[in-house]
């Protein structure tokens, strides 16, 4: 008979949330974690060297580029990326779904490295276009495969703790291109940055070696191949809607505001008139800011899921940010109250897209999983796409981005109404 301090000690240890996670498991989680810090970074070092990079590369008759020329070729850039990015997030899906998880991941991250580096060599901002372009092809499909990839290995009962963990990584990758941002860019410039972006192939190695295709997957595999017309049939073309709605708020927010953060610092009343290694340093600085607080959002958005639900914690992410949009944006005067400000900013801003890893996997069944989450994730992406060239828009039209970002925060009532139609997840088996 056990004594009760013996009794005490068991049932505290069977509360660690992570209690019987095998080794494999973490080490799915881990690769997949790895492909999307890369993937992030790759995805980060356009927003930060956006300035220097589009001053050198628009030739002007008249000298050096406008505020609103900058603003409005990177706003065209940004969105030629986010198309890329549903093109490749869709495609992709499918494909993982048809051939496999790890051999779509390995793809993938081969695809976005090779063409980070590749925009080293632009000579002109429609070069960096294109190369973006393919770069956002890469992203977008890892995402798809290695979302599925864990939420096809995790138990049921800490798999939405699994994907916070898995969409934390995009805050590490925001760092590490700050870093590199702060390391190399002052001796090496933007292309510098670029090289730097051809890095994360060697993580396709470490899929090729470590991970194995998942059984869900593998059963389902052995059955007819499903069109994508699938996720609109029956009760999944609710959730196939829902789900495209809700990605489409949060790439919108984040693509059309947040992530003009870098441009936004170089503004600031207070930084006039300093020095580019200086400037750049500040900007790295507000990158890291930002992201600090994104980390608490991207872990916290699992654990707060499981106590409350799915839908009450994404609403509270998209009132957050609808808020505090605005309130960074416009209210600082000076770098250290806009330094303040980011961290709650990237909590709700980033921290929502915690819930995709989580939330989309659970809606499909296993042989429509990824192509289920891969288009939702993506497809309001190409309306998205059209959000970064709408800030450079509004940049023209009220004169600065922080008034433009401002504006667009207005997209998450969108999300608001949208989650009255959603369907709940919490407590529910996966579906097979």
């Amino acid at each position: 008979m056990s004594s009760p301090v013996t009794r005490h000690l068991s049932l505290q240890h069977n509360q660690f949330w992570y209690h019987g996670v095998t080794r494999y498991q973490w080490l799915v989680l881990f690769v997949a974690w790895m492909g999307w810090v890369f993937d992030a970074m790759d995805a980060t070092i356009y927003a930060i060297v956006l300035h220097p990079a589009l001053h050198e590369l628009l030739h002007t008759s008249n000298g050096s580029p406008t505020t609103e020329q900058i603003g409005w070729y990177g706003g065209i850039i940004f969105s030629i990326f986010l198309i890329g990015w549903a093109i490749g997030g869709i495609t992709f899906g499918i494909l993982a779904d048809r051939f496999g998880r790890t051999k779509v991941l390995m793809a993938t991250i081969v695809i976005y490295a090779m063409f980070t580096g590749a925009a080293a060599l632009a000579q002109d901002w429609w070069h960096l276009a294109i190369y973006r372009f393919l770069t956002a092809l890469g992203i977008g499909g890892e995402w798809a495969a290695g979302a599925a990839i864990v939420a096809e290995t995790w138990p049921e009962q800490t798999r939405a703790k699994a994907a916070g963990i898995l969409q934390s990584a995009w805050a590490v990758g925001f760092f590490l291109a700050a870093t590199f941002n702060l390391i190399l860019q002052d001796a090496y410039g933007w292309r510098g940055l670029f090289l730097i972006g051809i890095l994360p192939a060697f993580v396709a190695l470490l899929v090729r070696w470590w991970v194995k295709e998942p059984e869900r997957w593998m059963h389902a595999h052995a059955q007819r191949v499903i069109p994508l017309s699938a996720i609109f049939e029956g009760d999944l073309k609710r959730a196939t809607l829902v789900g495209s709605a809700l990605a489409f708020v949060a790439v919108f927010g984040l693509w059309g505001s947040t992530n003009w953060a870098p441009t936004l610092v170089r503004e600031l009343p207070d930084l006039q008139g300093a020095d580019s290694v200086l400037l750049n340093r500040y900007v790295s600085y507000a990158i890291m800011a930002l992201n600090a607080g994104a980390i608490f959002g991207y872990l916290g958005f699992g654990p707060l899921a499981d106590r409350f639900g799915r839908r009450p914690v994404f609403a509270f992410m998209c009132l957050g940010s609808l808020i505090m949009l605005p309130v960074t944006y416009l209210l600082p005067s000076n770098y250290a109250g806009v330094l303040l400000l980011l961290p709650i900013l990237g909590f709700f801003n980033n921290g929502i897209f915690s819930g995709f890893p989580i939330y989309l996997p659970e809606l499909y069944p296993t042989r429509l999983r990824a192509t289920g989450a891969g288009f939702c994730f993506n497809a309001g992406r190409i309306l998205a796409a059209a959000s970064p060239f709408m800030t450079g828009w509004l940049v023209t039209t009220l004169g600065t981005f922080g008034r433009a970002a401002s504006t667009v925060a207005l997209v998450y009532l969108v999300g608001l109404a949208v989650l009255l139609f959603a369907p709940e997840t919490k407590g529910k088996p996966l579906p097979d």
